[in-house]
């Protein structure tokens, strides 16, 4: 028996590698650049990596994870911090100025919320308090999305826009109920089906006291 659970452990495991998931999945095409996000984002990159050779990439890494011979910004997770901050700035840049015949490949996988923070009409720290208190309220993580995705520059679709012209391919590995790809990351890629006033009546379920300054950005 317990070299059966033993083989069913490791066959698990080898059926969630992010590695092997994302090189059977990457494109034809050889993109002009990769943006890797998450807790499965170095083996994502890699994998990319291994396939097209050397192409500018940008990699953000929870803090405490390991990248052997990888560049990347290590950010903190759950709760952003000025990291993530960099982060998303350092991202949003590099698409500055792109062409219609660029390509962007963009790996995502769970904790992109809190490692890519672009504060939208806040600041970093009441991005954190917010943060900290949505954790605390028992808000599910699709909750906890819809509100970070209306304060946010990068979350929600956003990434996408800021490529354009460029053509956009992403993929993404769950770590969410439904596996809905609007959740993953609160989807960079992926236009937001929630509105100001599901935000707000997040808030309002949960009774999170909100600083002046998120309110009027809720209420924008």
């Amino acid at each position: 028996m317990e070299a059966l659970l033993k083989e069913a452990f490791l066959e698990a495991l080898k059926a969630t590698d992010p590695y092997r998931l994302t090189a059977k999945h990457l494109p034809p095409w050889r993109p002009d650049l990769v943006l890797a996000v998450g807790k499965a984002a170095a083996p994502m990159l890699q994998a990319a990596l291994d396939r097209y050779g050397e192409v500018p990439y940008h990699l953000t890494l929870p803090k405490g994870q390991k990248a052997p011979g990888l560049k990347a910004v290590f950010a903190r997770h759950p709760v952003p911090d000025e990291e993530s901050a960099r982060a998303a700035e350092e991202v949003l840049g590099l698409l500055q100025g792109l062409s219609p015949r660029a390509r962007v490949l963009a790996l995502v996988s769970g904790g992109g919320s809190a490692l890519w923070c672009a504060p939208l009409g806040i600041s970093l720290e009441e991005k954190r308090a917010l943060t900290e208190a949505l954790l605390k309220s028992g808000a599910s993580i699709h909750e906890m999305n819809a509100v970070r995705k209306h304060l946010s520059r990068i979350k929600g679709g956003w990434l996408a826009r800021a490529c354009a012209p460029a053509r956009v391919l992403t993929l993404m590995i769950s770590d969410v109920p439904g596996d809905s790809p609007s959740v993953i990351g609160s989807g960079p890629t992926v236009p937001d089906a929630t509105t100001l006033d599901d935000a707000r009546a997040i808030v309002a379920k949960y009774k999170i006291n909100l600083p002046a300054a998120v309110s009027s950005a809720l209420a924008d």
